[in-house]
């Protein structure tokens, strides 16, 4: 019993003299690293808009698409996709030998029309020189009041004649005006100038009236075109900044047009609003964000936040200027900035230019 007791005493007398030994093997803590060229501000409560969020559609301003107004053959495409082209460029001919057909017969109808008119003329030139030697006779007597009678019957049979005959020609003419305008509906122009972003149509296809030909876009520029919600109707005016969200890039627009009619199936109207820019493309989704109030909020620049995956962070710098990442919860975008809904706090100082300088535990100056 006394041996176990001297060996727990000696036991412990050795711990107790080790632990007051220095271990050679402690490591000790670098220095932070030292990062130069990022910005550092505090974080200010302000005023957050309250976005209501409507989807859409990027559209060309002015546009046309081009369909087939008589049935045949298409031939001779003088287009493609891509292409610029200006105003009344010829795109494709039809082939229809129907209408052709139609014009050379009414352009027939006319000039026997008009070989009419001139019959008519001269029935009337001899039923009033008949009617003249008549009205002579009848004055000397020398005939009844019945053959005078008769021979200006026959001038006033004759003038009418003229005057049915000059209206089957004018008849005529319209028939043939109409039936050439058809026969040229072969001959399809652009009717803006633009750029050709559809060609469904290749030579030796059937056509029919009603069929696409060739879509064309014009020069005008492009706007976004969403369907808002019908509680907005009557907030949304012409004019009205809006912003924008196209391709997950914030952007900015100016409301064009509203069309007040609310569709009954998604209780949406339609909003167009023009956009600025060179590279839009018709056909982008986008989004508009419509201000209906305000409320407190934080805000950061949106090129603080670091993404990695699906997750959204940003630097928050603490006491000796050491910089740790902190997950945070965004909100909308607020046109290059972006709100943030958790994680951060008023008065907290994150890194808000040169974040991709910036790593875990470094001494940001």
């Amino acid at each position: 019993m006394r041996v176990a007791t001297g060996t727990a005493l000696a036991l412990i007398l050795l711990a107790a003299l080790g632990c007051g030994k220095k271990n050679p093997e402690a490591v000790q803590q670098p220095a932070p690293v030292q990062v130069r060229g990022a910005t550092v501000a505090a974080l200010a409560p302000e005023q957050i808009p309250d976005l209501q969020e409507a989807v859409g559609t990027v559209r060309a301003r002015n546009s046309a698409l081009v369909a087939a107004r008589l049935s045949g053959t298409a031939s001779a495409v003088q287009v493609r996709e891509g292409e610029r082209i200006g105003k009344g460029k010829l795109l494709l001919t039809i082939e229809a030998a129907e209408s052709g057909a139609a014009a050379a017969g009414a352009q027939a109808a006319v000039e026997e029309a008009s070989r009419g008119v001139d019959e008519a003329r001269s029935r009337k030139r001899l039923a009033e020189a008949t009617f003249e030697r008549y009205r002579k006779l009848y004055a000397e007597q020398a005939l009844t009041r019945q053959e005078f009678e008769e021979r200006r019957m026959e001038q006033e049979v004759a003038q009418q004649g003229v005057a049915r005959a000059e209206a089957r020609l004018r008849q005529s003419r319209e028939s043939a005006r109409a039936a050439g305008t058809v026969a040229g509906y072969g001959k399809v122009t652009s009717p803006i100038a633009g750029v050709v972003v559809s060609k469904p149509v290749e030579a030796g296809q059937t056509v029919f009236p009603g069929t696409p030909l060739v879509t064309v876009e014009g020069d005008g520029g492009y706007r976004l075109e969403v369907a808002a919600a019908e509680g907005l109707l009557g907030k949304v005016r012409a004019g009205d900044q809006v912003a924008l969200d196209l391709e997950g890039a914030p952007a900015n627009g100016r409301v064009s047009e509203v069309v007040p009619l609310v569709d009954p199936a998604s209780r949406t109207f339609l909003v167009k609003i023009d956009l600025s820019g060179k590279a839009l493309r018709a056909g982008t989704y986008g989004k508009a964000y419509f201000k209906t109030g305000s409320r407190q909020g934080i805000a950061v620049p949106a090129k603080a936040v670091v993404e990695r995956g699906a997750l959204t962070s940003v630097w928050v710098v603490g006491q000796g200027g050491i910089a740790r990442l902190r997950l945070v919860k965004l909100g909308k975008p607020l046109g290059g900035r972006v709100e943030v809904l958790s994680g951060l706090n008023a008065g907290e100082r994150i890194v808000v230019a040169g974040a991709e300088q910036v790593t875990d535990g470094a001494k940001v100056e």
